[in-house]
């Protein structure tokens, strides 16, 4: 699934560490959570999409990769994207 030009510049927007900032660990994972988000909903109507579902595994693999990073690199940013994203740990 590839997110909307517009959703994608917001999360970029609400979770940049710098003005020209695309591609830091948070902004990686908040655009992987709303694709993620965005599967689930897949999901609830295409039951038997075993293809799609061997994608989201992988999506969700990346991005607790790129949290177990961020929990190594920075606590408290790990921190302050698990609150705004929603996300148990």
């Amino acid at each position: 699934m590839i997110l909307l030009k517009e959703k994608k510049t917001k999360i970029i927007d609400e979770f940049k560490v710098h003005a020209r900032d695309t591609g830091s660990s948070e902004v990686q994972i908040a655009i992987l959570t709303e694709r993620i988000k965005h599967l689930g909903e897949h999901f609830k109507q295409h039951k038997s999409d075993f293809h799609s579902r061997r994608g989201l595994l992988l999506l969700v693999g990346r991005r607790r990769k790129l949290l177990e990073y961020l929990k190594a690199k920075d606590i408290k940013k790990y921190e302050e994207v698990l609150t705004k994203l929603n996300l148990r740990k």
